[in-house]
């Protein structure tokens, strides 16, 4: 095997749950290899540099093995390597996304009835 789709190589490493997610992505523009917008039916080659937009974060990484198979996480994370950049930057905005919880401030209880005719207002439905 020397080449493999996008969305089943993205799919197999466990960037995404389902190959329609991972085929929807690259249609958004999500996926990119060599620096190129890939599609889904893009062949990823071992030795190919992908940047990966997902929930989970921005992901730099190397292509190392291909499969058309999902896998146990395990074996998954044979797959692939994340570059030192993309690792360092991915935990530094976790820890961000974490800093700002402490500093939410949430309501007290339910709201009230002038607080929800606000939030109507406010949403545009009235």
């Amino acid at each position: 095997m020397t080449s493999v789709r996008m969305d089943k190589w993205l799919w197999a490493a466990r960037f995404f749950k389902t190959r329609a997610l991972a085929a929807r992505a690259c249609e958004l523009g999500r996926i990119q290899s060599n620096g190129q917008p890939a599609k889904a039916a893009r062949e990823v080659r071992i030795g190919d540099m992908l940047r990966v937009t997902n929930d989970g974060g921005d992901f730099r990484v190397e292509v190392l093995l291909l499969s058309e198979v999902r896998g146990p996480a395990s074996v998954a994370q044979t797959l692939y390597r994340e570059t030192e950049a993309s690792r360092e930057l991915r935990l530094k905005v976790a820890a961000e996304r974490k800093a700002l919880k402490q500093f939410e401030e949430l309501p007290a209880g339910r709201p009230s009835k002038r607080d929800r005719r606000r939030i109507i207002q406010f949403r545009g439905r009235a």
